[in-house]
């Protein structure tokens, strides 16, 4: 059983960490992590994880002792917005990109987007708003 769990994708063991990360009301250390997964990762495969989040911004740290202690950067829906932003940037025809994108909406979707778009980005909690930074500042 070691060997499956030491063979899950990166991704999912990422999104391990960080779920329980944002179940946590502190920051945890790579310990605090491992006890909170409970399903038996060494130690320094969760520090590895942690290191990797940190190092694409998806999470912070700040000293503990001789460690850090790691808290998410953002919650669920910022890093999704996030992820959406960095799948953008790949490609240089933007417009076209984001065509294809509105295209494949819900009815649903496209009119929740139209009404975010009226109301010049939401509630303020994402990043970049509506997307292309048209509107200047990010509310911060």
């Amino acid at each position: 059983m070691a060997e499956e769990q030491e063979r899950r994708p990166a991704g999912e063991l990422e999104a391990s960490v960080l779920a329980a990360l944002w179940a946590a009301e502190t920051p945890l250390t790579p310990g605090e992590v491992q006890r909170a997964l409970a399903d038996g990762l060494a130690r320094t495969t969760v520090t590895t994880i942690l290191t990797r989040l940190y190092a694409k911004g998806t999470v912070t740290r700040d000293r503990a002792g001789r460690g850090y202690a790691y808290r998410p950067a953002q919650d669920a829906h910022g890093l999704t917005a996030r992820r959406m932003h960095a799948e953008l940037d790949k490609d240089e025809d933007r417009g076209t990109v984001l065509a294809r994108f509105v295209s494949e909406l819900s009815s649903e979707d496209e009119q929740m987007l139209r009404a975010l778009l009226d109301d010049g980005g939401g509630d303020g909690r994402t990043e970049g708003g509506t997307g292309s930074g048209a509107h200047g500042g990010t509310g911060r």
